[in-house]
């Protein structure tokens, strides 16, 4: 009979405590921590994760707002193509300006003063002052002409030993031809460093 008692009266505790508990809240264990079979109260919305995909773009309404949207996106490729260019990635570049090669060839022309930035200015006064139909100023400009010629090819020669030699040794097993680098080296060598596409990444003086 003891134990019917005692069995009652722990009924009883436990209801009196479920009366107590508000509805909604978390029933907690005897160490304060919330039950895993509490269900959360109702008239809650679940919160969703939140989508961080670009949304697509609705179509075009028409065929002028389809050839605006066309004319938009070829600008926006053509801006970052010729972005890319400018700064040497090698998605972007042109066929002859590729290849670790290339980009060694760029650093050693930029990194100096080349005379042949000069030969095609000399060239076009030596064009005018034939035009003028003076004959002392003309054999002048040939001569000044004939000077920067010569002084362009000391310097694509020089140019050229440098670009075999460090070729030789960062590239070991390189199979692009040695002709075709010092004709790119000799190319760039005589446009202006503005005009150079890819820019120049290093200045005068910069080690390669």
């Amino acid at each position: 009979m003891p134990t019917l008692f005692r069995r009652k009266s722990a009924n009883l505790v436990e209801e009196s405590v479920s009366s107590v508990t508000p509805e909604g809240t978390e029933p907690e264990t005897a160490d304060g921590s919330a039950t895993k079979a509490h269900t959360p109260a109702k008239g809650k919305a679940t919160p969703k994760r939140t989508d961080g995909r670009r949304k697509p773009e609705p179509p075009p309404a028409n065929k002028r707002e389809a050839y605006k949207r066309m004319k938009t996106k070829q600008r926006s490729e053509r801006s970052e193509a010729m972005a890319g260019m400018r700064a040497g990635d090698e998605r972007f570049l042109m066929p002859r300006d590729k290849g670790p090669e290339k980009a060694l060839v760029r650093d050693i022309v930029d990194s100096r003063r080349t005379v042949g930035t000069w030969f095609f200015g000399s060239a076009f006064v030596v064009l005018l002052g034939t035009g003028t139909g003076n004959p002392t100023f003309v054999m002048y400009a040939q001569l000044i002409w004939f000077a920067i010629a010569f002084a362009t090819l000391v310097d694509t020669v020089l140019i050229c030993r440098k670009v075999g030699r460090l070729v030789r040794e960062r590239f070991p097993k390189s199979t692009v031809s040695t002709r075709s680098l010092y004709f790119y080296a000799f190319m760039r060598a005589i446009t202006f460093r503005r005009l150079r596409m890819p820019q120049a990444r290093l200045k005068f003086g910069d080690p390669v």
